[in-house]
C-alpha cells in the first residue's frame, strides 16, 4: 500500500513538473515569436528588416526577404522569389522610396529603381512551373544610419514592362 501511494505521488509530481516545464517552453516560444515579429516588420511598421509580400492577379505571388546585417558595409540583401508567373520568363524587381524622413505610411513615390546585384540590374528567371528566385543586393552606405523612409515594390515583366506584382507600403530604417 505504501509503495502504491509512493508511486502515485511520484507520478503526480512528475506530471506537475512536466506541465510546468511545458508552460515555460510555451512562454519562451511566445516570446521568441514576438521578437521575430518585431524584427521582421510588417506594412507600416518601421524596422531594419522587412518581409515584403507582392501580390498580383490569379494567385500570382512574390516575396522579398529584405535584410540589412549589422556591419560597416551597409548592404541590403533582397532574397526574392516569385510564383504563378509565366514560365521560363524574365521579370524585374523595382522599388520606389518617398523622400527621406517623410515617413507617413503612404507611398507616393513613382521614382522606380530596378534592383539587382548592386548597381547592375538583375532579372528573375522563372522555371517550367512559373517559379523563380534570385538573391539581389543594394549598397545603402550613402544613406545615413537612422534614416527612415516609406518604400514599396513591384515586379515587372522584363519584355513588356507590364506590372505583374505590387506590394503594400512599408517603412524602413537604415542601420
Amino acid at each position: 500500500m505504501k509503495q502504491n501511494f509512493l508511486s502515485t505521488g511520484l507520478l503526480l509530481a512528475s506530471v506537475i513538473l512536466l506541465t510546468l516545464s511545458c508552460q515555460k517552453e510555451v512562454s519562451k516560444q511566445e516570446q521568441l515569436a514576438e521578437e521575430i515579429a518585431t524584427t521582421i516588420g510588417t506594412a507600416n511598421n518601421p524596422t531594419f528588416n522587412l518581409e515584403v509580400i507582392l501580390r498580383g492577379e490569379d494567385g500570382r505571388l512574390g516575396h522579398v526577404k529584405f535584410r540589412q546585417d549589422v556591419d560597416q558595409s551597409k548592404i541590403v540583401v533582397l532574397g526574392t522569389w516569385v510564383r504563378g508567373l509565366e514560365t521560363n520568363h524574365q521579370y524585374l524587381l523595382q522599388r520606389a522610396v518617398d523622400a527621406a524622413n517623410v515617413v507617413d505610411g503612404d507611398c507616393t513615390s513613382t521614382n522606380w529603381l530596378t534592383l539587382g546585384k548592386g548597381l547592375t540590374p538583375q532579372s528573375i528567371l522563372t522555371d517550367d512551373n512559373g517559379k523563380g528566385s534570385e538573391e539581389l543586393w543594394r549598397d545603402v552606405s550613402a544613406v545615413a544610419s537612422g534614416t527612415a523612409f516609406d518604400i514599396h515594390f513591384r515586379v515587372l515583366d522584363a519584355t513588356t514592362m507590364a506590372i505583374v506584382l505590387t506590394s503594400d507600403c512599408y517603412q524602413y530604417v537604415v542601420r
